[in-house]
């Protein structure tokens, strides 16, 4: 059984303030967290699962850190919408600057957790090791965001460009930035470097970036629908882009 104070501590992992004091950040899930226990062993500081889990999954950790705990203490440290079985805690991984040697995407805020989250996990699916964020983006360890990478923030490395000058410093590096009027996607592929510019689900890329583009590259629309949203169309995208 934990304490109250211990609850309250995981509680508090939810909010931005608390995380940054602690460089820590909290997983739910049997999949997520057992991908990223696998992934960041060093990182996983605590397991806190319900005894089925532990019976089930918990020879695949250390023994010493795992803490059984009832349905009713999940529910009070879960973010989601229904806890699920299993809750860690993580220490928050170092960004580094990325050096734009080969693909990297740039984010200009995107704001909804879900979208940003799966926009990661889309990085990693083609294989992009590098994202870079405007300020105004979701937070990286927000639990919601955390949960729609699905473990793939422990392959993506994520850096916050809280001065937005990392662009002025790759002006050697071809931008290419999504836009509803430019060159259509279905016509670029085999792209091996390059920056890709997402902008904000409403606003679109702001005007000061859109100008550094290389090329402005768009999503032919064909039905009647009025727009996509950033996560989508970003997996689209890339899909053409980073065609061999």
């Amino acid at each position: 059984m934990l304490s109250k104070k211990e609850i309250k501590d995981i509680q508090s992992l939810g909010l931005k303030k608390h995380r940054e004091e602690t460089g820590l950040f909290i997983a739910e899930g049997p999949k997520v967290v057992n991908e990223l226990a696998q992934a960041l062993p060093g990182e996983l500081q605590m397991i806190y699962g319900l005894k089925d889990w532990i019976e089930e999954a918990g020879h695949l950790f250390d023994k010493h850190k795992l803490t059984e705990i009832s349905e009713s203490e999940l529910e009070r440290m879960s973010h989601l919408q229904t806890a699920h079985r299993v809750l860690a805690v993580f220490r928050q991984l170092p960004a580094k600057e990325p050096l734009a040697k080969g693909f990297t995407l740039y984010l200009d805020t995107i704001q909804d957790p879900g979208n940003f989250g799966t926009i990661i996990r889309i990085a990693d699916w083609f294989g992009i090791s590098d994202v870079v964020c405007s300020t105004g983006c979701a937070d990286l360890y927000n639990p919601k965001v955390v949960q729609s990478t699905m473990a793939s923030i422990a392959r993506v490395n994520v850096y916050y460009d809280e001065e937005g000058l990392w662009l002025t410093r790759h002006k050697d590096v071809p931008v290419f930035a999504a836009a509803l009027e430019g060159k259509s996607v279905y016509s670029c592929n085999n792209v091996s470097r390059g920056i890709l510019l997402i902008g904000n689900e409403s606003k679109g890329i702001r005007k000061e970036w859109l100008s550094m583009a290389t090329e402005k590259i768009t999503i032919p629309r064909i039905g009647e629908a009025e727009s996509l949203n950033a996560a989508v169309a970003t997996g689209i995208i890339l899909s053409h882009m980073m065609k061999n």
